[in-house]
């Protein structure tokens, strides 16, 4: 997609997650991380030492007083463990990356997402934590990056073993992102990432996987894997761009969910299949058809659009008009939801940064690494993520209340007032 495209698209997907918002809620448990790392290498190092009475001569021995690191986060409190020498030979503990005061840098936004997602060989990690910490981080060993990674990696197979009898999910976005890192086995390894909505309106991670091309078998092995751990049913609605095979390994294993079309996604396709001159008309036409009022209003902006594209652009229309009743769904859904169920910017927020900036590397980086490191991005962004306007009309859904053009209505009539409270 053109840069004049991503800006005629952009009012579209709203304002994402800052990254400075990321570094704050992020840089301390990252930090915490890496010193714990470091201390495990240490402990690793000594491990065969001995006393006279055969125990280990090192051993942790609690935590200096917590103390702040200023970054350009803002200060972040860390603690320092200690440890004990019962050998007497006087081995301490030292963490390289705890200055007492850190330079301020304008690049300090991008740390935390390129560590996650860019820092995978040891020299970038080195210079992703430098940009955070300051160039002391540049001293860390290839064993303490090693080892924190592999931690974010267990903490990924954790989770995705985690019972999922309890979950329940009005909604689900759904993307397949490509990040530009190389896997073991292919180039370009997809993530396969779904973003729920819980009955009170809030949202959670629901699945962070891998497949190659967002293929039908990829996303069928995610969602069987999602049911045997438990989870009864889909969402009310899912969210997506067209262009996965996430519709049909849906169909076979949740098959009473709805689908909507991501108009982010589409105004892209339908613009690439545009001149440039025509590409700021086009949007205002689209806008117009999902800013409709009514489903019939939409209806209604639709064929104008056709009308007016299709003799010179017939790519560009038959590019709209395939989709046309999925991208149409949220009507049939409460107003105050739809602004969230037009597009997956849920899940392209989060995953902005890394689109930018990760580039490929010499290096190719195993599938745990890589499932970890995605992991590590989306729980430092889902403790920003806000609930959903008017959870209130959630419990109307669950109670099988429809909607029409954004209200509830019953025998085709509006709910009384009571119920739209």
């Amino acid at each position: 997609m053109s840069k004049d495209t991503e800006k005629a698209v952009v009012g579209l997907s709203g304002v994402g997650l800052g990254l400075d918002e990321l570094v704050r809620h992020g840089a301390r448990q990252v930090i915490q991380q890496v010193i714990e790392a470091e201390l495990a290498e240490l402990m690793e190092r000594f491990a065969n030492v001995k006393t006279l009475h055969g125990q280990r001569a090192v051993v942790r021995n609690g935590y200096l007083p917590e103390r702040e690191v200023l970054t350009a986060a803002g200060p972040i409190a860390v603690k320092v463990p200690k440890v004990r020498d019962r050998s007497g030979s006087g081995v301490k503990f030292n963490s390289a990356i705890v200055p007492p005061y850190v330079r301020k840098s304008p690049r300090v936004s991008a740390a935390l997402p390129w560590l996650y997602l860019k820092g995978i060989s040891t020299g970038d990690m080195g210079e992703a934590l430098s940009v955070l910490l300051g160039d002391d981080a540049k001293g860390l060993s290839a064993n303490v990056v090693s080892r924190l990674k592999a931690q974010w990696a267990d903490e990924h197979v954790a989770w995705s073993r985690r019972d999922m009898s309890g979950s329940h999910y009005v909604y689900w976005w759904v993307d397949g992102i490509h990040t530009g890192l190389r896997s073991e086995n292919s180039d370009g390894q997809c993530l396969l990432v779904i973003i729920g909505v819980k009955p009170d309106g809030s949202k959670e991670r629901v699945a962070i996987g891998d497949g190659y091309r967002e293929t039908k078998a990829s996303w069928l092995e995610l969602l069987l894997d999602l049911k045997k751990r438990g989870l009864k049913a889909g969402p009310r609605l899912a969210v997506g761009d067209g262009a996965m095979g996430f519709w049909a390994a849906l169909e076979e294993v949740f098959p009473t969910t709805r689908g909507q079309r991501c108009w982010f996604h589409k105004m892209g396709n339908v613009m690439n299949a545009l001149p440039k001159s025509q590409q700021a008309r086009a949007k205002a036409d689209m806008q117009s058809i999902w800013m409709a009022a009514t489903r019939a209003d939409a209806h209604a902006a639709f064929d104008r659009f056709v009308s007016i594209y299709a003799a010179r652009y017939p790519k560009a229309t038959e590019t709209l008009k395939k989709d046309r009743e999925a991208l149409l769904a949220f009507y049939e859904f409460p107003a105050e939801h739809w602004q969230h169920l037009r597009t997956t910017n849920a899940i392209e927020s989060t995953f902005a940064t890394v689109r930018h900036r990760t580039t490929r590397t010499r290096n190719c980086v195993s599938r745990p690494t890589f499932l970890g490191l995605a992991f590590k991005l989306i729980e430092e962004a889902e403790k920003t993520w806000r609930r959903v306007n008017g959870p209130e009309k959630i419990k109307l859904l669950l109670e099988g209340v429809a909607f029409k053009d954004g209200e509830p209505v019953q025998d085709d009539r509006p709910v009384q007032q009571k119920f739209a409270a």
